[in-house]
């Protein structure tokens, strides 16, 4: 599920860059009038399709992606591109034929796929592995036979190659496990499967996260961050909605239930989101990291300790509008898009530091006084009763 970066080229029809789609297809001059999705040569005789684009007029995209998963390596384009081209899916295959492609329907688009697992990698005719100090490199062409008819072949042969570059990873040990006080979950998103991580931190910085449960006192600043950390800086991440809830249970309809962001907007007057720039206020979904802040509260009636919940949403790069949540006071209320594709983060327990109240300052503002006022009776009874007595006394004496 480590998506680092890929290269791909396609021999007549297209070309493409390290991060970038550069198509290059035959099209006609005289409907060559888009300048973004149709280039002319200097001589203004020919043309050819800007990034992304093919046909006689450059207006269709053909959405190709390479995909670097853990374990597979994938690429695709949509059919109608192939078809364009009078390249059928019998003739696609990689540098070993046995390694043919395949037709799949994706959110009701189809395209022509070739995935083939790691293990397969040198018996579907890829190339020697390209290692150095960091990176690992894997290279392959998906490749079309040539389509004769007679003794001529008029259409284009095409040949893609990619190549997925994985960080090469070497293990350390450590004397004793340095584990966070966070939570994750999976994702999968397009065949590729991410992580997503919530953490708590201890101050504005976030550089030190919690390790532990932590325990906050009431008003203080709660730091959230929540991350894909794998593949990293790929996906944009947008967090849907965010509560708090007295139980672990994110659905539960017992006890009580505070909502901090409702369809990725405030919903709290005291959540803010930040920028990963210390000091300075951020947006959410424009990254792969969403930092937010909130002032810590308790709900009325025990237990006080909280539990946050978060539903988070990924966004590929060229989709980022849709990870932009439209906050304006008309529509902030509206659903996101129609079935996105969700996560659940959970976190807690938050504990609330009540400061303790102790009993002997009620003793000593209440009883202590209360008693000394019966004790100073005490003895002026005592004192007066001596002194009657002492009178009585002293008269008898006189008497006789």
């Amino acid at each position: 599920m480590i998506l680092i970066g890929f290269k791909l080229s396609v021999v007549l029809v297209l070309l493409l860059g390290f991060t970038r789609y550069n198509v290059e297809g035959i099209c006609s001059v005289e409907h060559c009038t888009d300048r973004t999705t149709c280039v002319l040569s200097k001589d203004r005789r020919s043309c050819k399709c800007a990034i992304g684009y093919y046909a006689d007029q450059c207006d269709k995209n053909a959405h190709m992606k390479v995909m670097c998963g853990r374990d597979y390596i994938s690429i695709r384009a949509v059919e109608d591109f192939f078809k364009y081209y009078n390249v059928p899916l019998e003739s696609l295959h990689l540098p070993n034929k046995s390694c043919r492609a395949q037709r799949e329907v994706i959110d009701g688009v189809p395209y022509y796929m070739s995935r083939i697992s790691k293990d397969k990698y040198l018996t579907c005719g890829g190339k020697p592995l390209e290692k150095n100090f960091t990176h690992i490199s894997y290279s392959l062409s998906l490749l079309s036979d040539p389509q004769v008819s007679g003794n001529i072949i008029r259409d284009p042969v095409i040949k893609m190659d990619y190549t997925c570059v994985y960080p090469y990873i070497r293990r350390v040990s450590l004397p004793f496990p340095v584990v966070p006080f966070s939570s994750e979950t999976v994702m999968r998103v397009d065949e590729l499967n991410a992580t997503i991580q919530m953490m708590l931190y201890t101050d504005h910085t976030y550089t030190k996260p919690f390790r532990s449960a932590p325990t906050i006192e009431l008003r203080d600043k709660v730091y959230v961050e929540v991350t894909v950390t794998e593949p990293a800086d790929f996906f944009l991440l947008r967090i849907n909605e965010c509560w708090a809830t007295q139980s672990p249970q994110s659905n539960t309809t017992e006890g009580s239930v505070h909502t901090l962001l409702l369809n990725g907007c405030v919903d709290d007057r005291t959540v803010s989101f930040l920028n990963m720039s210390e000091g300075q206020s951020g947006h959410n979904g424009e990254s792969s990291t969403v930092r937010y802040s909130f002032d810590m509260f308790r709900f009325t009636a025990e237990p006080h300790d909280l539990y946050l919940h978060c539903t988070v949403q990924l966004c590929e790069p060229d989709d980022y509008k849709s990870c932009i949540p439209n906050c304006n006071s008309i529509t902030k209320r509206e659903a996101v898009r129609p079935d996105p594709i969700q996560g659940l983060l959970s976190y807690g327990p938050i504990r609330i530091e009540m400061p303790d109240r102790p009993q002997s300052s009620l003793l000593m503002t209440v009883v202590l006084p209360v008693a000394g006022v019966w004790t100073m009776g005490f003895f002026l009874i005592m004192l007066i009763t001596v002194a009657k007595a002492g009178s009585r006394r002293l008269s008898q004496m006189e008497e006789h």
